[in-house]
């Protein structure tokens, strides 16, 4: 079953920057987070940049922990996914020094900690997809892949990496 959007929705306005689109939601980047092992945040590469998995991490702690259809509510799970994609495009901003370079996001893909049982990844993952289609527009919707595991890093509930294609 879909997760109910939790968040106010934000209508694109043609013209406004991303970094416009962000203060009208109210969202200041955090600093990026340093990789947890041996990859980097991300890669620029033949005109896209691939960012590695970021988890959903506010004020150098994670706004959820374990697995959704156990100890995380699909609500919990789609705001953790939102806060994930804040991070996806803190990533970006730091490697392409402004967000004005994206000229389209491509691909997401969506980890979601759970159990057999659970089936709302969909409505989860739509935390980050929601995000970047209000922050960038009609160039902000993509391809997704969201799917349930067994376990992510530090208990994470969910993960979300990304790629996108350079202006």
């Amino acid at each position: 079953m879909p997760t109910a959007n939790p968040t106010p929705a934000l209508e694109p306005t043609p013209g406004r920057t991303p970094e416009q689109a962000l203060r009208a939601l109210g969202l200041t980047l955090p600093e990026p987070a340093a990789p947890l092992a041996a990859y980097v945040p991300v890669v620029v590469a033949g005109g896209f940049a691939y960012v590695s998995g970021q988890g959903p991490v506010a004020g150098g702690a994670a706004v959820a922990i374990g697995h959704l259809g156990a100890e995380v509510t699909p609500e919990q799970g789609y705001q953790a996914a939102r806060v994930a994609g804040i991070n996806v495009l803190a990533q970006l901003k730091a490697a392409l020094g402004s967000l004005d370079r994206v000229a389209r996001v491509v691909k997401l893909t969506v980890m979601v900690a759970s159990t057999p049982d659970f089936t709302g990844h969909p409505g989860v993952a739509n935390g980050a997809s929601e995000l970047l289609a209000q922050v960038f527009g009609e160039a902000g919707r993509h391809a997704r892949s969201a799917f349930g595991v067994a376990a992510l890093p530090l208990g994470w509930p969910v993960e979300v990496d990304a790629i996108v294609q350079l202006a």
